[in-house]
């Protein structure tokens, strides 16, 4: 089906073209499911709506929360989410995805635990709770930028998304790998000393854990083999759960499970699938992380949205146009997302891509999780656009079509560019069009 601009007036509608592809949106006009509490481990949250990490490009030269970070999660945390997934936080200088990445350090782990207090403050008093709040910890690999210029240090070359390939120095060694991995160590140690509830090791999107579980031509302990491509986030896992000393303090992971490109580039593909997701080794992982780590959450979610942002993020406008229906990529995230849930009911599942539908998102939500193929709902761009649709809907029912996001790409280009990132379209104060 040819790519096309959202215009639904109803879920018939959508149900019309969703129909003529066989496709995956179960949906629910019964929203209550949405506000009913969820038990992650020794915590709850109070509501099933997850705000997704989401960089604003916006911290200090050093790492702290800037005054528009500050900004953004208080309007976040009056928006009412039970949880929040704080954005991408380096784990080394190097590492950093821009200029203005956030990075805790002890010389700055007050800033972030003040803010944390903030916000929990803000939602007490707003909404009658604390969210669930988790930091993501990262290590960007072949998207480092630390100065704003690229600098990678990338797992394997992979024509895929290089159009030349990469200079074999910036391919980092085994014993390179193993210093990388425990670096978690430390990010663990800060964000429970920060007040974090979580951490999340990051394995999505090709940043350097993701990577590493397509390294099927790296030669030596972290290419080839299942185990092997698996080592690194494995062994991060290990050494963050050494520095585990507070009571309730869990891991995670942000994790795909497709990557969106054949064999042998992309992790969720077979010889034999082509660009078809086949689940089996993200099912595998899935069970090694909850059973040795004893995760009480996984956060699913699919593609790269620098190489092909519409696998993950349906778009109206980008800087191509998808060979794809919007519905169908939305299909495939509902169907990755039930897949993982369906092997792992004792796990909950946090499924993402729901903002593409807009007012209608609710309702795929609901579906979603009515049926049992998620437990919890994972809202990104619509954050940035929307910050109170958790509060509107709790209240109303209902979202608003004048303030929901257009999916027009413009927060992506801002944090492509190093510029701080936001909603050009709802939030024009703060926010211009990339030109």
């Amino acid at each position: 089906m040819l790519h096309e601009t959202f215009h639904y007036t109803s879920w018939e509608d959508i149900d019309r073209v969703v129909a003529s592809f066989g496709g995956f949106l179960p949906h629910s006009d019964d929203l209550s499911v949405l506000f009913t509490p969820l038990a992650i481990g020794s915590v709850t949250s109070p509501n099933r709506i997850a705000l997704q990490p989401m960089e604003g490009t916006d911290g200090t030269a050093d790492g702290r929360p800037g005054p528009l970070t500050r900004r953004r999660y208080l309007r976040f945390a009056h928006g009412g989410a039970g949880l929040i997934w704080f954005e991408a936080v380096a784990s080394a200088p190097e590492v950093r995805a821009s200029a203005h990445q956030l990075m805790i350090t002890d010389e700055n782990v007050d800033d972030f635990a003040r803010l944390l207090d903030e916000m929990r403050e803000t939602c007490l008093k707003e909404n009658g709770y604390v969210p669930v709040i988790l930091m993501q910890a990262t290590n960007s690999g072949r998207y480092s930028k630390p100065t704003g210029v690229p600098a990678p240090l990338i797992a394997y070359n992979n024509p895929a998304l290089e159009d030349t390939p990469i200079d074999s120095s910036r391919i980092l060694s085994d014993d390179q790998l193993k210093a990388y991995e425990e670096r978690f160590s430390d990010m663990a140690r800060l964000a429970q000393k920060a007040g974090f509830d979580g951490m999340d090791i990051k394995c999505c999107h090709r940043y350097l854990a993701c990577e590493l579980l397509s390294a099927y031509t790296r030669p030596g302990l972290y290419g080839g083999s299942f185990e092997n491509r698996t080592r690194f986030l494995v062994n991060a896992y290990r050494a963050a759960s050494a520095a585990v000393t507070k009571p309730g303090f869990f891991l995670t992971s942000r994790l795909n499970a497709y990557d969106g490109f054949p064999y042998p580039w992309g992790f969720g593909v077979t010889a034999e699938s082509g660009l078809t997701p086949a689940l089996d080794e993200a099912v595998k992982l899935a069970g090694i992380l909850k059973t040795e780590f004893r995760i009480p959450l996984l956060n699913i979610t699919i593609g790269n949205p620098y190489k092909n942002p519409h696998v993950n993020r349906p778009y109206d406008r980008g800087n191509y146009v998808p060979d794809e229906h919007p519905l169908e990529g939305e299909s495939r995230m509902m169907h990755c997302v039930s897949t993982i849930q369906k092997a792992h009911p004792d796990l909950p599942i946090l499924g993402s891509a729901y903002t593409y539908l807009r007012q209608f998102s609710p309702q795929l939500a609901a579906g979603m999780l009515k049926g049992g193929h998620a437990q919890m709902a994972g809202f990104g761009r619509m954050a940035f656009a929307y910050p109170d649709f958790p509060r509107d809907l709790r209240e109303t029912g209902t979202l608003d079509p004048k303030r929901v996001c257009i999916t027009c790409g413009q927060c992506a280009a801002l944090l492509r560019a190093g510029i701080p990132s936001g909603c050009v379209v709802r939030d024009r104060e703060c926010y211009q069009v990339v030109k």
